[in-house]
């Protein structure tokens, strides 16, 4: 992945970088790499200084990187770009992913910023656009769509100009990516929050193994994989509610496991029955529900190894780098101990036993005492080597476990339930479980549906067609004014646009949304409007011509005191409404 750190878009040989770092997990945090004080484009803005610019990229928009330290040992590094998309350069104005989340009535933006973490191969296709194009319009259309519309980056969101935003993939260590799916998405999340975003978007498509994982996060948590970092409902296809997608979760949810065990058991479907019994089995609390189910079934998936390999003595877990014995020794101390094990038949038996037996074969009393406190709770060949203090004469003791069978029946011997969550069962074992409970109660067939499994099927069907999912980073707008320490204030505003010259008629509608305009403490009003028509202005594309007639819903002390729009407010000054205030007050003694 190093080699990302040098790839040249374009092969451009006079680029400069400033060859900073920044880490990963701290990028977009208050203050790392800029402090972010103002309203969401004046961020990006400030963000962007600390940036390297991609210089003749060739894809006629420009282009910011950042390199960023996923971790130092060993070293791995990705990059961040930024391309500013002018809506001139856009062949569609209007924003399809606006229009399918509800926002369509939301005025045009100037510009785009896309900020993508770009996969290997999307730094092959860019690099592979180099000179092909010498038509500056194709170069432009083709650059796009060579890089902003590939699908295969880590992570791409882009942003509109008023801070609306839209994530449009995440792909994580499955798809081939160096970062996990939620190492994205915290940085994702950081990163909307230090820019000030005000509403992200996304379409939940996301898959694993072939299921929907809206559907089995639905029904294990009762939210989306998305709602660990706030996002929710946002819009339902084919008149789907929030009232009713809640609904459908809960029903789903709440369904009691023995309504299945007895009416699939009733259908010469035994497989089911015996998966419940399997994982009520290996938990410590009572599974009543199918929510219940599938909630320990992913919970217990993420804590088993990817691969347990127990066809072989693995002690690599036991050597240390600085170890004083060499493995093969150990190995031969570890085997010596196993078989000792082996002879009890599977019964618990303190550690001075077990040391006695093996001293038998190794002389080295330190190497044996090495071995035995490593050895605790490890797999060995076929066996677990569980270890546990005997509560009544608090002396350790060892037993040994066969896990050559993914079930062992060895049900009074386990103790230790870590242990036990974790090697009862494999991870192929228990995705083959949970894709057989998908297919045959979550992606039941129409033809085997009846009873209230259609009830089932119901609300799936309800459950998948909620996929676009909102998150709103800045909630309520303050209406008070914000006072800053550097004698300026922020103050939001929205607008209201006549239909035309000389008429005093309105458009019914508010203009969304309000936007953040920072003025100097002694602002005229004056001051605001000429502010106001330069943030609209810069903002929207279809504002282009805005001026600013009258302001509503703002009562000034000065304008109280009839100082005049254009005159600068007095340092000190009395109104007329303070003056009546102040003398109502009762009197000091």
């Amino acid at each position: 992945m190093e080699a990302m750190l040098n790839v040249d878009i374009v092969s451009n040989k006079k680029r400069k970088r400033c060859g900073r770092i920044f880490r990963f997990k701290n990028f977009g945090e208050d203050g790392y790499p800029v402090m972010f004080r103002g309203a969401f484009r004046e961020n990006v803005n400030a963000l962007l200084e600390y940036a390297n610019l991609e210089s003749n990229v060739g894809i006629g928009m420009p282009m910011w990187s950042f390199q960023l330290e996923v971790h130092h040992q060993p070293p791995l590094h990705i990059l961040l770009f930024v391309i500013e998309e002018s809506i001139e350069a856009s062949l569609n104005r209007h924003c399809k992913h606006c229009q399918y989340v509800g926002w369509g009535n939301n005025f045009i933006c100037n510009k785009k910023y896309h900020f993508l973490l770009p996969s290997k191969e999307a730094l092959a296709t860019c690099t592979s656009c180099e000179g092909c194009c010498n038509d500056s319009a194709t170069r432009i259309n083709n650059g796009k769509s060579k890089l902003i519309e590939f699908e295969g980056h880590m992570m791409h969101g882009v942003f509109h100009s008023n801070g609306f935003g839209h994530l449009l993939c995440v792909n994580g260590l499955e798809m081939g990516s160096n970062l996990a799916g939620n190492q994205i998405m915290e940085f994702w999340n950081r990163l909307c929050y230090g820019l000030q975003a005000r509403k992200v978007s996304l379409n939940d498509i996301s898959h694993k193994r072939g299921m929907e994982l809206r559907l089995m996060n639905g029904i294990a948590y009762g939210e989306p994989w998305f709602g660990r970092w706030g996002y929710k409902f946002g819009r339902g296809c084919f008149g789907v509610t929030q009232s009713m997608y809640q609904k459908a979760l809960e029903a789903i949810r709440s369904m009691p496991l023995y309504l299945f065990i007895h009416h699939i058991s009733n259908n010469s479907n035994h497989d089911i029955p015996l998966i419940c019994s399997r994982y009520q089995t290996l938990s410590d609390q009572s599974l009543v529900t199918l929510g219940d189910l599938f909630r320990y079934m992913l919970e217990l998936r993420s804590r088993i190894p990817c691969e347990t390999n127990i066809g072989s003595y693995n002690t690599n877990v036991l050597v240390e780098t600085n170890c004083r014995w060499s493995p093969k020794r150990i190995e031969m101390a570890t085997r010596v101990i196993v078989e000792s094990l082996k002879r009890t038949e599977f019964r618990w038996i303190s550690r001075q036993e077990v040391r006695d037996a093996a001293r038998v074969y190794i002389g080295d009393t330190g190497l044996l005492d090495f071995v035995l406190k490593s050895l605790g709770n490890h797999i060995v060949g076929n066996y677990l080597v569980r270890r546990s203090l005997n509560p009544v004469t608090k002396v350790l003791e060892y037993c040994l476990e066969d896990i050559s069978n993914a079930y062992p029946c060895h049900e009074g011997l386990v103790s230790n339930n870590k242990v036990k969550d974790k090697f009862k069962v494999t991870r192929a074992q228990l995705m083959k479980d949970m894709l057989y409970l998908y297919k045959y109660i979550i992606d039941q067939k129409p033809m085997i549906g009846s009873g209230f499994l259609s009830a089932i099927s119901l609300a799936c069907r309800i459950i998948l067609d909620t996929k676009y999912l909102i998150k709103d980073y800045i909630g309520e707008v303050p209406f008070q004014v914000e006072l800053a320490s550097d004698g300026r204030f922020n103050l939001y505003c929205t607008i209201f646009l006549r239909n035309n010259v000389g008429s005093n008629e309105y458009f019914n509608n508010i203009m969304p949304p309000y936007e953040c305009v920072t003025l100097k403490s002694s602002a005229t009003l004056n001051d605001l409007k000429l502010e106001v028509e330069k943030n609209f202005k810069e903002i929207y594309w279809g504002l282009s011509s805005f001026v600013v007639e009258s302001i509503v819903n703002l009562n000034y002390a000065n304008g109280c005191a009839r100082i005049p729009n254009d005159e600068e407010v007095p340092h000190i000054f009395l109104c007329k409404r303070c003056e009546q205030e102040i003398v109502q007050f009762p009197l000091f003694p």
